[in-house]
């Protein structure tokens, strides 16, 4: 199984950017049976969570920080979830990751409920 994310990059404070998270590989079942989730490491912080969705993508999650300025969203048919952020602050830099739950459940919003993981990508937000 191979998650690749792209789309990070350098922004200035109170713009948007849009990550994408393509799932490929031969022992990956059907798309729709994943929870998908998003993480972010910054710079000597722990890894936290950012955002999740159902296997149907009719379910959310998000943490305090990023609820209202970020939107998780999956395509089912091109099997990539994108993690849509909008003013964006510089406490957002950090390295994205996303991640595939093999439960189905994106419930807790731990990286222990994931059980493979993207390459992530690097976000840079400057004052």
């Amino acid at each position: 199984v191979q998650l690749q994310a792209s789309g990070g990059g350098l922004v200035q404070a109170g713009g948007s950017l849009r990550l994408s998270c393509a799932a490929s590989g031969r022992t990956f079942s059907a798309f729709s049976n994943y929870a998908m989730g998003w993480f972010r490491q910054g710079a000597g912080k722990e890894r936290e969570f950012v955002a999740a969705i159902s296997r149907s993508g009719s379910s959310t999650l998000y943490a305090d920080s990023v609820k209202g300025r970020f939107t998780m969203y999956r395509d089912s048919a091109e099997r990539t979830v994108y993690l849509q952020m909008n003013s964006l602050r510089p406490e957002d830099t950090a390295i994205y990751y996303c991640a595939a739950g093999v439960s189905g459940s994106y419930y807790p919003p731990t990286s222990a409920t994931y059980d493979w993981w993207g390459q992530g990508t690097l976000v840079t937000v400057s004052s």
